[in-house]
């Protein structure tokens, strides 16, 4: 594992837990990208425009980065373009920092063409408009005689938006792709479930509860980074379930928008299960509730959403009574599980069939025919059928749909 420093420039009089939360989930991610954390680097100050820390203290990282034999620094703090290029400068090594790292372990994680796509878009819509002014610093830099930057600077900008116009192409038909089957599955009575959740909080081992399935599932962030979609039955009604990306703090618009045709397994869902570690403090739930809600708040289209309090054998009765409490018009419709004994999951799986949009109920009659036969084949498949009564007719209990009730309506009798 390649070694890296941590660095973070706090506020003065900024929240202290807070501030450490964000320096541990920083930790965290490097984890996650394969780096050994050597060092770290905090400074209470106000932002410095040309170096995000103090200059002095800059000067000191760059000597613990020469003892410690560290590959790269990582920022807790987003990093201009000029501050990048000027601590690069002094410590002499890669800065990278919190968003670029993230791009990292989803490089790392992407195994579709579609992940593969957004990671890259991300990529360079975030580095463009750095590259850019990195490279006018450079103009400013050059002497007399040698090669100007000019021409390759409009190069490299022209290059970057042509393979960032035929990636956004691309995903446009994959995102066409997508809607088409949402439609078909709507079409066929298939409510859409999606698990979402800031990350690590249990939605893929959740999701192999639910599936008897073996999703990957690792003690780290952004495990799962491509969409895994599986038909569930939920006491006699089919849904498409699926395991999301995980969201983080502060997720920037960037990236939402590169990973949007991921992100809109969560959008348009009929029903999101938004999954919270409830055995984290309440200060770390409640920041994380926030962050899940902001990201979706705006992009929701009438879905209703469950709570789903996962890890609670992990947490007293009391405790957690005296969280639901304290967190309130956070945790709407609070379900309590644990994915990991599998405790609360049949509770869970009510729920969604509450949260189901209701179907009709309705005695069918039909004639004795083999064509009855092959529509009664068709209604199992299209609904819950409860109950086939055979005599002079066939009589069927049937809860379904509206569409399935129109297209059946000629066999009822007058």
């Amino acid at each position: 594992m390649k070694k890296v420093i941590v660095v973070q420039r706090v506020d003065p009089g900024s929240d202290e837990l807070k501030d450490k939360r964000q320096l541990a989930e920083l930790k965290d991610l490097a984890y996650a990208a394969n780096y050994s954390v050597v060092g770290e680097v905090i400074q209470s100050r106000y932002p410095d425009k040309k170096y995000q820390l103090g200059k002095g203290k800059v000067q000191e990282l760059a000597l613990a980065v020469e003892s410690l034999n560290a590959e790269k620094v990582i920022f807790c703090n987003e990093l201009s373009s000029m501050q990048l290029y000027h601590i690069t400068d002094i410590c002499k090594c890669a800065v990278i920092d919190k968003f670029q790292l993230i791009l990292e372990i989803f490089a790392l994680r992407a195994t579709t063409r579609r992940a593969k796509l957004q990671v890259e878009l991300a990529r360079l819509e975030y580095e463009i408009p750095r590259a850019r002014i990195i490279v006018s610093h450079l103009k400013k830099e050059e002497r007399p005689g040698f090669m100007g930057l000019g021409s390759y600077e409009d190069s490299y900008e022209q290059d970057i938006k042509g393979r960032i116009a035929r990636i956004k192409d691309e995903l446009s038909h994959v995102q066409s792709h997508n809607d088409s089957l949402r439609s078909f599955r709507h079409a066929h009575g298939l409510s859409l479930v999606a698990l979402a959740g800031y990350t690590n909080a249990g939605k893929s081992t959740l999701f192999n509860a639910l599936m008897g399935e073996g999703v990957d599932v690792a003690d780290m962030l952004f495990t799962t980074l491509s969409p895994v979609a599986r038909y569930m039955d939920v006491i006699g009604r089919k849904v498409v379930l699926t395991d999301t990306v995980g969201f983080i703090e502060d997720l920037p618009h960037w990236l939402i928008d590169a990973f949007r045709s991921t992100l809109n397994e969560i959008f348009f869902a009929d029903i999101i299960l938004l999954v919270v570690d409830a055995s984290e403090p309440l200060d770390i739930m409640h920041d994380k509730l926030l962050t899940c809600h902001e990201t979706l708040w705006e992009q929701v289209h009438g879905a209703s959403m469950i709570t789903v309090m996962n890890k609670t054998d992990l947490i007293s009765h009391e405790d957690l009574n005296g969280k639901m409490e304290a967190l309130g018009y956070l945790v709407p419709n609070p379900v309590f599980i644990s994915a990991k004994t599998m405790n609360g999951l049949d509770e869970l799986r009510q729920a969604i069939r509450d949260k189901l949009p209701v179907w009709k109920r309705k005695e069918i009659s039909m004639p004795l025919s083999e064509h009855s036969m092959s529509v009664l084949s068709w209604l199992f498949k299209e609904g819950v059928v409860h109950s086939v009564k055979y005599a002079d007719k066939i009589l069927v209990d049937l809860e379904a749909r509206e569409e399935v009730m129109n297209k059946i309506q000629s066999f009822s009798p007058p």
